[in-house]
């Protein structure tokens, strides 16, 4: 393969453009949602790719840190119509999860503390609860095929539950762990595969679809431009603001995230509440969990919800610019540089997708991080569980032990039963997340409508 097909599209780039807009208003769900339109859509559907090419792309996003269905978008846009394509396939993936999720940060803080929207919260906040746990299970079960496996995820749940250790430092550790078990234990990291059904025959061979010959100049022109684009607004923001700002601190912490959200958004979030609410002071555990309700309940990656966890940090922290306008400020930026990594990735990586493919170390780390994943969601589920289901908790510190203790007096007889009847809802009954969610809030504004406290 030689040369560029970068000066042809594909597909007619208008017929994308549209095809990827309509995909973008179906992406609710999460990752499996959204990958399972993707493929019913350009595999099935439109029959732009075949199947085979469009799991090659899947198994390369799932290699990388971010969103791994917004990244896929990113790489099918770019073999259809080159780079502009994956800019619009990414960018339109976000959009209106952005959109409705800025529309709701500022309802939620102009309306919140209301009875209508409080009730509201008060049955999504349980549904949540659930929802995270049915993630622990469903990680689970394709990751962990090992009792190794299974002892590195209660490993990593202990590290970050009971003993505080930084999550990035778990995920080194998980990487290593990883690495050292393929060398010493191969059949530990190495599952049964199955063979890939081909789907049906795509109308484009794979040799017409976009490709580029990788090279040290086109590496570093790739590199230069995504690295100004990620790095200008908070250089900016911090020239503006001082380098002490909400906004620039932000900019700097949520760069930082994006270079290790692997496994899903689930398996960051523990580390973006726990620094959010208890170090920076940005929103409450409440907020929060209210927060991961709304992004499930809007379109795109579930990973958007750091953009309302930006809005309130600013809009409580604004540093002398009007709350709102901060708040507006302060999300826009957190999204750009949050989604920023995920077009550097694919453009410089695809290229080399199928060295990487084959690279048995790499592949082997990336196992022991997915398994450590299940044990972060779990810890996250603790986490909203803890602050769901009681008004209070205390912390307490038994020598090297860190724990966060609810105060047993202080349950919350509402959101126990709401939790309860969602729980088999996603477990037993099999429903869809905005199902789930839907029901969720009506008890919720149900119970407050016969008067039970859900405060």
């Amino acid at each position: 393969m030689t040369g560029t097909t970068a000066s042809r599209d594909v597909v007619p780039l208008r017929t994308a453009v549209w095809t990827w807009f309509l995909i973008s208003l179906q992406t609710f769900g999460g990752p499996a949602g959204q990958i399972a339109v993707m493929q019913r859509t350009l595999v099935d559907e439109k029959r732009w790719i075949s199947q085979r090419r469009f799991l090659h792309a899947l198994n390369y996003c799932m290699l990388l840190p971010g969103p791994e269905a917004q990244q896929l978008a990113v790489y099918v846009g770019w073999l259809l119509n080159g780079r502009r394509g994956g800019l619009i396939a990414g960018t339109l993936f976000v959009l209106p999860g952005m959109v409705a999720l800025l529309a709701l940060s500022i309802i939620y803080v102009a309306y919140g503390d209301t009875t209508a929207v409080a009730a509201v919260f008060a049955g999504l906040a349980p549904a949540v609860v659930a929802i995270v746990a049915q993630a622990v299970v469903r990680v689970g079960k394709r990751a962990l095929h090992h009792p190794a496996l299974i002892g590195l995820a209660c490993a990593a749940f202990v590290a970050l539950a009971l003993f505080g250790v930084p999550f990035p430092i778990v995920i080194a550790a998980a990487a290593g762990i990883g690495w050292a078990l393929s060398r010493l234990a191969p059949h530990v990291i190495h599952a049964p595969t199955d063979t890939a059904d081909d789907g049906p025959a795509p109308l484009i061979s794979d040799d017409a679809l976009h490709h580029e010959r990788p090279s040290a100049g086109r590496n570093i022109k790739v590199l230069g431009i995504s690295l100004l684009l990620w790095t200008i607004p908070v250089a900016a923001v911090a020239l503006l603001t001082g380098v002490h700002s909400t906004f620039t601190t932000q900019g700097l912490f949520f760069s930082g995230t994006a270079l290790v959200t692997f496994g899903g958004a689930y398996a960051v979030l523990a580390f973006v509440a726990q620094r959010a609410v208890e170090v920076y002071g940005w929103l409450s555990a409440g907020d929060m969990v209210r927060g991961l309700a709304l992004a499930e309940s809007t379109p795109g990656p579930l990973i958007m919800v750091v953009q309302f966890v930006a809005f309130l940090g600013a809009y409580h922290h604004p540093g002398g610019l009007d709350p709102w306008l901060a708040g507006v400020i302060a999300s826009l930026l957190t999204t750009w540089v949050t989604f920023v990594p995920c077009f550097l990735f694919i453009f410089l990586g695809a290229p080399y997708v199928e060295r990487l493919r084959h690279n048995t170390a790499l592949s082997a780390a990336l196992t022991g991080i997915t398994a450590a994943v299940v044990g972060v969601i779990a810890n996250l589920a603790l986490y909203f569980a803890t602050h769901t289901l009681f008004a209070a908790t205390g912390e307490r510190q038994f020598g090297p032990l860190h724990l966060t203790l609810p105060e047993f007096g202080s349950i919350q007889p509402v959101a126990l039963g709401i939790t309860a009847i969602a729980a088999v809802l996603v477990f037993g009954l099999k429903w869809t997340m905005l199902r789930v969610l839907g029901v969720c809030a009506v008890l919720g504004i149900a119970a407050a409508a016969i008067g039970l406290p859900v405060g």
